[in-house]
């Protein structure tokens, strides 16, 4: 098939345009990582761009060193993958009961869910609740309370009703329950969400930190990301305090630097491997309506 003038016109606009985002998305974490291994001289002066001058190693030193940065990225990851299972099986859970037309309350039920994604208890109620349920200082006050997205929820569902009700309806036939038609199908045809959604909700628990701010005096179980917070938020201060800035100003720089390197690059590393899932199909093989 010939393609015309203005259609290979278009395409390399759309190629264009993809690689500028790229160099944009690119560019501060090239700087990151340029900051994070360059010589303390250079950085004070200013001349660290986009490669590394002076290379040093220091910083990293600093941070691996310390086992209080390696429990805490262990812990994070062990509490990023609970998270993320418990949110998955608690939206599921959710969202294929509401996509059946017969359920009793449906549109009540969808009112209620939907209310909660524009009116919430605020700071104070919210620890209030969590101390009458003995949840402050404990671990588990990472997980329940955020353990489902109503919008993720939403997207699920959505999914869910794309998928052919003959499928459904022939394994009733057949006489399999709720549960094996969930598991059997829906589950099987349903990667592309669950990718999706399981990689929002691991960025989410990866990046988060004002729960254990709030809920959580107990350092044992502080998240990588209130660590590296906490600690960013002492070098401002040393600085601030100190007119004359950091004792070792770039050192303090090379130091944020690899900080943010050590808690962003092991939750981009997760994008490759769920990559295939969101170009598949949701019904590939399916019979046809």
């Amino acid at each position: 098939m010939i393609r015309s003038k203005s259609a290979k016109i278009g395409d390399c606009v759309f190629v264009i345009i993809c690689l500028l985002v790229c160099v944009i998305c690119l560019l501060p974490m090239l700087n990151l990582l340029a900051r994070s291994l360059s010589g303390s001289e250079y950085l004070i002066k200013r001349e660290v761009y986009l490669w590394p001058k002076g290379w040093n190693l220091d910083a990293y030193t600093m941070v691996l060193g310390d086992m209080k940065y390696i429990r805490a990225f262990f812990w994070t990851v062990l509490l990023t993958v609970i998270c993320t299972i418990v949110s998955l099986t608690m939206t599921t859970l959710c969202a294929y009961p509401l996509i059946f037309e017969n359920l009793k309350g449906r549109s009540v039920i969808n009112v209620f869910i939907t209310i909660t994604m524009f009116f919430n208890a605020g700071t104070i109620p919210n620890y209030l609740l969590m101390k009458s349920l003995g949840l402050l200082n404990n671990p588990a006050v990472l997980i329940i309370p955020s353990c489902m997205s109503v919008y993720n929820m939403i997207i699920m569902r959505s999914f869910f009703y794309g998928i052919p009700d003959s499928l459904r309806e022939s394994a009733e036939i057949d006489g399999a329950s709720f549960i094996k038609i969930l598991t059997s199908i829906y589950v099987p045809l349903s990667k592309p969400v669950f990718a999706t959604l399981a990689l929002f909700y691991a960025v989410g628990r990866w990046n988060g930190y004002s729960d254990a701010l709030m809920f959580m005096n107990n350092k044992d179980y502080y998240p990588l990301q209130l660590l590296l917070y906490n600690i960013l938020n002492n070098i401002n201060q040393v600085e601030v305090a100190t007119q004359e800035g950091f004792s070792a100003p770039g050192l303090s720089e090379s130091l944020k630097a690899a900080i943010v390197m050590f808690s962003t690059v092991p939750i981009l590393l997760i994008y490759p491997w769920l990559q295939k899932y969101f170009i598949h199909g949701v019904t590939v093989g399916a019979v046809k309506e």
